[in-house]
């Protein structure tokens, strides 16, 4: 059985989680709408340690997920405020 540590409730069987894509920064609010679409769009699916958005279906908490895509190895799991720190104390546009 695999077991993921959620930041929220602790290690729980991997069976409870939903992946939700890659987590990655986004564009700025006034740049081009083609920054945008690919942002919205398009994924890098990189073969190697990669961020994810992962849920917790049960409570539904969305955390990160950071994981090698070539072994299935989950390297740590940590809170979307501790993921995107650097954006949250430049533009203190703090988002749960």
């Amino acid at each position: 059985m695999k077991i993921i540590e959620c930041p929220l409730n602790g290690p729980r069987n991997a069976q409870e989680f939903v992946c939700g894509g890659e987590a990655r920064q986004e564009p700025s609010q006034d740049a081009a709408i083609d920054d945008w679409a690919d942002f919205v769009f398009l994924e890098n699916n990189l073969k190697g340690v990669v961020h994810e958005w992962w849920c917790h279906v049960a409570s539904n908490y969305w955390f990160i997920v950071t994981r090698s895509t070539a072994t299935e190895e989950i390297i740590a799991t940590c809170r979307p405020d501790e993921f995107f720190a650097d954006r949250n104390a430049t533009d203190g546009a703090g988002r749960e």
